[in-house]
């Protein structure tokens, strides 16, 4: 490959990747506000989170908050495993509520919905998602 041929593949690669941050489909800059975190015990490893937030794009961002409250809820207790049972999610203009219920354990649960805790909140934390 030439270096001219290099070059241009080069800037079509990094034009393509600045498309992925800020408008994305002509929507905007990305600009989500985490409005907190409520966490009910519900029995014994059945947890229940309520969060709020706006300026998410849809459910997708709802429940990736909830995911990283219920990662870091697990930490705090000692267990480095969750499992998602189920999530709600409610839109009401620009606000939007997710009421999430996991599981929490120390060894990996059964299921193909089960989350790394430990990783789950490093990965919150490189895209900005706050924790509990």
């Amino acid at each position: 490959m030439t270096r001219i041929a290099h070059i241009t593949l080069s800037a079509l690669a990094l034009a393509g990747l600045s498309g992925c941050v800020g408008d994305t489909a002509g929507q905007g800059a990305f600009k989500p506000s985490y409005g907190g975190i409520q966490t009910v015990l519900l029995d014994g490893d059945l947890v229940n989170f309520h969060v709020a937030m706006t300026g998410a794009r849809d459910r997708t961002y709802v429940d990736a908050y909830a995911r990283c409250a219920a990662a870091q809820y697990a930490l705090i207790r000692g267990f480095g495993f969750a499992r998602h049972v189920r999530t709600s999610v409610a839109q009401t203009g620009g606000n939007w509520r997710g009421d999430a219920v996991y599981t929490i354990s120390a060894a990996l649960p059964r299921g193909s919905a089960t989350i790394d805790a430990e990783v789950t909140v490093r990965d919150c934390g490189a895209q900005g998602i706050p924790t509990i």
